[in-house]
């Protein structure tokens, strides 16, 4: 049985961790509350920036192929995968299903053909990427605690530039969708070429409810394509953004929640080893008691 002295030492050294996993836990959940705000005020306008998309692109009908981000490649052969992870760890499986799910879309691409070029925004993805051996066409990190708008347009310049220059035959990103504190959802999104669901994006379910009775006509000046030429890249730029805003608040809801598990576990912990040194110190006290009296008995 161990010691009174190395059962306390083993005390301080849990409540220690405990009050740095507490801390953890609070700075989280305050850096939480501001990443909901950033999600609140970010949704309505990213989902605006979707149906207006989708509507000037019905409107263009077959001109919108001329542009080169809604034009398919003939051929595809090669697709680039941009996983947005969280620069730091301690919050549970948050970076490491991102990985996974990555590594599962890269093995289903490689049985239809298709060639997979790594980007990844955070440095556990970086990390994570390079300690499997893939060559990273894109790295991006130091902004993923407060990601800003200028962040999401170079990611998104880097990938346009990419599918233009036919470097990559499509886009596709995977991110933590935020939920709530407990639960982040990864999400598949298409970003290029922009057809099909991939143009609807968010506002799916809006696309599929059924269109009022009277509806206002949609003028536009200058011509649909030309507005649209605006909205693709702006579209591709806040679809990047949103993912990046909410990876970020998912990150402090699961590093809360792992903070929290952690300090209710070291509080069990904490618990054990009280017993233990109170066991010890009665075996010592009843080890000092049976020495007096086997002394004692021994003086009569």
């Amino acid at each position: 049985m161990a010691s009174q002295r190395d059962v306390k030492n083993k005390i301080a050294s849990v409540k220690n961790i405990q009050k740095i996993t507490r801390a953890m836990e609070m700075v989280a959940a305050a850096r939480l509350r501001r990443a909901e705000q950033r999600i609140a005020a970010l949704r309505p306008y990213a989902d605006a920036i979707a149906r207006m998309t989708r509507q000037a692109a019905a409107a263009a009908g077959a001109e919108a192929l001329r542009l080169p981000l809604l034009r398919e490649h003939e051929t595809q052969s090669t697709a680039a995968l941009l996983l947005v992870t969280g620069d730091r760890g301690l919050a549970g499986g948050f970076n490491s299903q991102i990985i996974r799910a990555g590594v599962r879309l890269s093995a289903d691409l490689a049985e239809d053909g298709l060639q997979s070029n790594w980007y990844a925004a955070g440095r556990r993805g970086v990390s994570s990427l390079a300690f499997r051996g893939h060559e990273l066409s894109g790295s991006y990190t130091g902004f993923a605690d407060k990601p800003a708008y200028a962040d999401a347009r170079t990611i998104a310049d880097d990938l346009m530039q990419a599918y233009v220059d036919g470097h990559v035959d499509r886009v596709d990103m995977i991110y933590n969708s935020y939920v709530s504190p407990l639960t982040q959802h990864v999400t598949q999104q298409r970003l290029l070429p922009l057809t099909g669901k991939a143009l609807v994006g968010e506002d799916e379910d809006e696309a599929a409810a059924p269109a009022p009775r009277s509806r206002a006509t949609v003028e536009y000046e200058p011509d649909p394509e030309k507005i649209l030429r605006r909205l693709v890249p702006d579209y591709i730029e806040i679809s990047i953004y949103r993912a990046l805003v909410e990876s970020a608040a998912g990150f402090f809801g699961a590093q809360m929640t792992a903070m929290r598990s952690a300090s209710e576990n070291a509080g069990e912990i904490i618990t054990e080893y009280t017993l233990q040194m109170n066991r010890a110190r009665q075996a010592e006290i009843t080890q000092e008691i049976m020495e007096v009296v086997a002394g004692a008995e021994g003086l009569t």
